[in-house]
């Protein structure tokens, strides 16, 4: 039980004290679970020791990759820093444990011209006029899956030209709109919007076929339809689009400083990466234009 009760316990200090949102709760509390589930008939929490944590992550390194591996060790380490600060634990088990390194891949980014591409709908129904506002949305404003399918229909604001988001750990920033998607999101909420309805009050922006709000698998399916429909044979996912929208504002000069403040990075270091990805888009052009490139 004193599992049980712990990870409730820190689960409301993640929510109340740190703010962090209902994904992020959701993804502590599904490692700490499997963490529970191993020792819970074997040792007390409290009696937990080194090897110990070392048993259980060669346990789950059996099944799980490096990347979840870590993962759970960085839950662990947040969850055992909370039992500190609680006088629960005198000793941090998890002190001389480390994060197995991972090879971080360069996100996929679409060109210019396959971005071009999927912004460029056939506009003949409601449906397609708000996919038509979604997209040019999220590559004007880099907005993630969850800030776009959670804007509600005051957080824009076409008179001042911006939208507020509130992103991780419930952090408000004001982005800019652009002048392609302040014009399709003024048709779709004026002309269309209120036909997705379905005669029931919603504040979401987006809306869905039912009239509810729009999921991350719906615009997950509407991307990759409109993307076979375009001929786009990048592989990319709903996320690719704030890859895109980043990478596209460097190559055309804007600072990594606001690059930052645009995405709601709380550290430069995870914006570095789109240096990396124009980096290598350098390279790749000069190996292919370059008399002596290969």
């Amino acid at each position: 039980m004193d599992y049980q009760k712990q990870i409730s316990k820190f689960k409301d200090y993640l929510l109340i004290e740190k703010k962090y949102s209902k994904n992020t709760i959701i993804s502590y509390n599904n490692d700490l679970t499997k963490f529970e589930k191993y020792f819970q008939n074997k040792k007390k929490l409290k009696e937990l020791n080194n090897q110990d944590i070392k048993d259980y992550i060669k346990f789950i390194s059996q099944d799980e990759n490096s990347k979840s591996v870590a993962r759970n060790i960085s839950s662990l380490k947040s969850f055992y820093k909370f039992l500190l600060i609680e006088n629960y634990i005198s000793k941090n088990p998890l002190e001389t444990i480390a994060r197995p390194k991972i090879k971080k891949d360069l996100p996929k980014v679409l060109s210019e011209i396959e971005v071009e591409k999927l912004l460029n709908i056939q506009l003949e129904d409601h449906y397609s006029y708000r996919n038509k506002a979604m997209l040019e949305l999220m590559y004007s404003s880099g907005l993630r899956v969850s800030e776009l399918i959670n804007l509600t229909i005051t957080d824009i604001d076409l008179e001042m030209d911006c939208v507020r988001i509130f992103g991780k750990g419930s952090k408000e920033r004001i982005i800019p709109l652009g002048d392609y998607a302040k014009e399709a999101l003024n048709e779709y909420i004026t002309y269309h919007r209120r036909s997705l309805l379905k005669q029931k009050p919603s504040n979401y922006l987006f809306l869905s076929s039912r009239g509810d709000k729009m999921t991350r698998q719906a615009f997950f399916k509407i991307i990759k339809k409109l993307a076979r429909i375009q001929g786009i044979k990048t592989e990319f996912s709903p996320h690719t689009l704030r890859h895109s929208f980043a990478t596209h504002l460097l190559k055309h000069g804007a600072d990594l400083r606001s690059i930052q403040e645009l995405l709601g990075h709380s550290d430069v270091s995870s914006t570095q990466i789109y240096t990396h990805i124009s980096n290598e888009k350098l390279k790749e052009n000069y190996q292919e234009f370059h008399p002596h490139g290969k």
